[in-house]
């Protein structure tokens, strides 16, 4: 993606932290010579060989995983909140904008086991099911319905070659309308102006 310096963020545990907080995923590759697109959730895992992968599964229905050839390169977008910057905010003429967070990884990606898929699919309902009052668990469903659901759904790894984190939050901004930004945002009573006016205070301690 285009990445300005200002906007670019290199800290990988801060990228990997903002991954699993918003593991709601779009998938990108190329179907028969077009563009397509899948979202899903998409999993910060630890293979069995100790490195650090996407975990995911679509639909036997969807035909993008019948392109997925042998290590074929994928791109995976993370989105994380973004709000309009109204330029009426500032106290000079200039043109409004749009701040937001996003993430996108490169990688190969392989098709999975039966086992792994499993593996995958425990440890994705533990996550989720954990906010729930009486929480689902794979491992406590009938093996032989479990089986039978896992037929309709194709799992894989994606095995990262490139991650790129993009935080822009007005950094081209000094510090009076930087201030006067995050005030604005604050009475918008918007959870999305919301979530970026804290990142905006985290980025620059205001």
């Amino acid at each position: 993606m285009y990445l300005p310096k200002i906007n670019r963020i290199e800290d990988l545990p801060a990228i990997e932290d903002f991954i699993e907080k918003n593991s709601f995923a779009i998938l990108i590759n190329e179907v028969k010579e077009n563009p397509w697109a899948t979202h899903l959730p998409l999993e910060l895992e630890v293979n069995e060989a100790g490195e650090k992968v996407l975990w995911g599964h679509l639909s036997k229905a969807n035909p993008q995983w019948k392109s997925f050839g042998k290590e074929e390169q994928v791109l995976a977008i993370f989105q994380g909140p973004h709000t309009y910057i109204s330029s009426s905010w500032y106290n000079h003429v200039n043109v409004p904008t749009w701040n937001y967070i996003a993430v996108h990884v490169y990688g190969k990606i392989k098709l999975m086991n039966d086992e792994q898929v499993y593996e995958h699919l425990k440890r994705l309902v533990n996550k989720y099911e954990a906010i729930s009052e009486n929480p689902v668990s794979v491992e406590t469903m009938p093996p032989e319905f479990v089986r039978k659901e896992m037929k309709g759904v194709v799992g894989f790894e994606i095995a990262i070659e490139k991650i790129e984190g993009k935080w822009k939050l007005s950094q081209n901004r000094d510090d009076e309308n930087y201030r006067n930004i995050i005030l604005e945002l604050e009475k918008l009573n918007n959870v999305n102006a919301a979530l970026i006016a804290e990142e905006m205070k985290k980025m620059r301690n205001v």
